[in-house]
């Protein structure tokens, strides 16, 4: 069996040498500034998806928009938090969180939108959080072993987007299929 460990001297020795640098050490080994360019990406992505649902909770209306609203606000929610985790781990790569809201939609994987029929509502948001899952899927993947912590990152993110496409989808199942909201 090959030795896993490099002696202690030597480690404390790279700890020393760069301490400016934080978390990312030697043993890192992905390209940070690539993997920053795509932390911000995600980062737009998650305060579109924000701002979408924030929209769609305070425009749903109909007969049966009280529940899809509550879902709609419950998502808004947890995506502020998705954009919060991945401002935190741009910060600790040394990175620079960008939220400049003139470029926020060109940035992001995901769009906005600004439909007024509750169908419509729901169904963008589920294509949305599908697009989520197919790039954060592809992100974690490209991370591998490069940069561990980031990769959980996204797969915790990845879990979290797929069971909002989940609540959707039961959402589109459950809803009677006439039923829009505004005309």
């Amino acid at each position: 069996m090959a030795e896993f460990l490099t002696d202690i001297e030597t480690i404390r020795a790279r700890a020393r040498k760069e301490i400016e640098k934080g978390p990312v050490t030697e043993a890192y080994g992905a390209d940070v500034e690539r993997v920053l360019q795509v932390l911000n990406e995600a980062l737009a992505t998650e305060i579109v998806c924000t701002l979408r649902y924030k929209r769609h909770y305070y425009t749903a209306t109909g007969l049966y928009s009280e529940p899809v609203a509550a879902e709609f606000l419950e998502h808004a929610q947890e995506e502020q938090e998705h954009a919060d985790r991945l401002a935190q781990r741009i910060v600790q790569l040394g990175g620079e969180p960008d939220f400049n809201p003139d470029t926020l939609t060109r940035r992001s994987h995901a769009q906005y939108d600004a439909s007024a029929d509750l169908i419509e509502m729901i169904k963008e948001d589920l294509v949305a959080e599908r697009v989520a899952i197919a790039s954060y899927t592809e992100i974690a993947q490209w991370l591998g072993e490069g940069d561990p912590t980031t990769r959980r990152v996204f797969e915790d993110l990845l879990a979290q987007e797929e069971e909002h496409a989940d609540d959707l989808r039961g959402l589109l199942e459950r809803l009677p299929k006439a039923v829009g909201g505004r005309s």
